[in-house]
């Protein structure tokens, strides 16, 4: 079948970044198997990482298969509060991780000292910088998130990862988890779509990228069992998308 291109991994485009909020390894072994092409990278939600007894084995099937891996933003957001951000890039190089992720999603980090933070970890691990709000209450205007993300990629982030929490009800979305359009609009026209991470969990999330910046959308929050999912709709072969990429000859 004609279907939609798609880059080889390493992708700079089209990502998927899959949330794990504690599989164990034998689930994570069975995701690489069935799903391992289509993942970029894999986010260990949270702090889940730091009570997940067997990390170094999950760590190591992971990149086995490929596929990076990054703890989440709340653990740097804690070791920011807590004056302990030597430990956690310590914990980051025992772990054998080359990834890390800057937020204040939760912890209201002051912007030039996250920037700081971005600055440091640039010298020894990707980092992907997060901006917006878990609180579907606290609503950044759409120039502060232009900002924001600006920042973070000026001060030494690859990738700006936009919040929409696991749930994909804050940050991007509404409460309903309806896409907040013109502020997505405005980040796009002011921002490079290949240098931003969209979270979207929900299915009619992913749908609406898709149809906005093609199968080629970076996209993240994605849980394990929908990884096969979404690469059926970035190629067509999903009712929702088909007729984005398919005409009768």
């Amino acid at each position: 079948m004609e279907l939609p291109e798609r880059a080889r991994k390493p992708r700079e485009e089209g990502l998927t970044h899959v949330i794990d909020g504690g599989l164990s390894t034998a689930e994570a072994e069975g995701l690489m198997a069935s799903a391992g092409d289509y993942v970029d990278l894999v986010r260990l939600g949270w702090g889940s990482a730091y009570v997940t007894h067997d990390l170094q084995a999950k760590i190591a099937c992971y990149r086995s298969a490929g596929v990076p891996v990054m703890l989440g933003g709340t653990l740097t957001e804690l070791a920011w509060l807590q004056g302990r951000v030597e430990q956690l890039r310590e914990w980051l190089h025992e772990l054998g991780l080359e990834h890390v992720e800057v937020s204040s999603g939760t912890v209201r980090i002051p912007e030039e000292e996250k920037l700081d933070l971005i600055r440091s970890f640039a010298e020894e691990f990707t980092v992907f910088g997060e901006v917006g709000e878990k609180d579907p209450d606290a609503l950044l205007a759409p120039y502060r998130w232009v900002e924001m993300i600006k920042g973070a990629l000026e001060s030494g982030a690859r990738w700006v990862i936009c919040e929409g929490r696991a749930t994909g009800d804050a940050g991007l979305y509404r409460p309903d988890g309806e896409a907040r359009t013109g502020l997505i609009d405005e980040i796009l026209h002011e921002v490079d779509a290949n240098r931003l991470i969209f979270e979207a969990p929900q299915k009619h999330q992913q749908v609406w990228f898709i149809r906005q910046l093609g199968p080629q959308a970076n996209l993240g929050n994605i849980l394990p069992g929908d990884v096969i999912s979404l690469e059926t709709l970035r190629l067509g072969l999903r009712a929702d998308t088909l007729g984005l990429f398919h005409r009768r000859g």
